[in-house]
């Protein structure tokens, strides 16, 4: 149980945390128009798989936006080991959309980490590290980073179509790094919804991760809310989070 234990809390780990950062110069900003989803509660079937072994949970999210500021927090347990990790973003909305303020990252058996986005002094810090990065707009965390997409893809209009891309300058733990995501597609996605009209949009491969993929379906006509993310990480490991229940708040 000890190995398996690990093995599946570190799948859950790069899953929910949607990858690991490298250290990189942040790009120039870029402001896009942005449409926030209304706030939400959302329960989402937890699958994953690693090695051969696989394991059964819930991840539960919890959106909030209005008066100018958003909080989210993602939770995902699983029976007998109970909560594996519990992250959390929260700050204002400004020209670039979602402007996180703190990230905190609290994985099971370990203290919690943040990353602070100082906008008085316009830098970027980490508990875990000395790495420190100016501010310049449009940045965004591991948590923020599905809602701030969210609120693109309702804002772009005709914009957002297959082909299109659009990148991220994401903090994760220690540091952080450009994601690029693209639109890929439209399909059908089964959900606790019903079947589910869905664009997929697929982070496209880090320099140095090739085998790493971060897919997410956006439903337009649920107020684009992600019913369903995948992370795959070559064979070794899979983890797919499917909405089962959604609440507006």
């Amino acid at each position: 149980m000890q190995g398996f234990t690990r093995h599946t809390t570190g799948a859950l780990l790069l899953a929910l945390a949607l990858g690991k950062a490298g250290a990189q110069d942040a790009p120039a900003a870029v402001k896009r128009a942005v449409e926030l989803p209304p706030s939400a509660d959302l329960n989402y079937e937890l699958q994953a798989r690693q090695r051969g072994f696989g394991l059964k949970g819930e991840a539960i999210v919890s959106w909030r936006a209005g008066d100018g500021k958003y909080s989210v927090s993602a939770v995902s347990k699983v029976p007998v080991l109970g909560t594996i990790t519990d992250d959390r973003s929260h700050g204002t909305v400004d020209a670039y959309g979602l402007a996180p303020a703190e990230f905190v990252e609290k994985r099971m058996r370990k203290d919690p980490t943040t990353a602070s986005f100082d906008r008085d002094a316009k830098t970027l810090s980490f508990s875990e590290s000395k790495q420190v990065y100016p501010l310049k707009g449009g940045e965004q965390d591991r948590v923020s980073i599905t809602w701030q997409l969210a609120a693109v893809a309702r804002g772009a209009g005709d914009r957002f179509k297959a082909g299109s891309e659009w990148p991220f300058f994401v903090a994760g733990r220690r540091d952080a790094e450009t994601w690029v995501f693209k639109v890929v597609k439209r399909e059908k996605v089964r959900t606790g919804l019903g079947e589910v009209d869905a664009v997929l949009v697929a982070r496209q491969p880090l320099a140095d991760k090739k085998d790493q993929t971060l897919e997410v379906w956006l439903a337009p006509q649920h107020e684009w809310y992600p019913v369903k993310l995948r992370y795959t990480d070559g064979d070794k490991e899979q983890i797919e989070q499917t909405l089962n229940t959604v609440t507006k708040r």
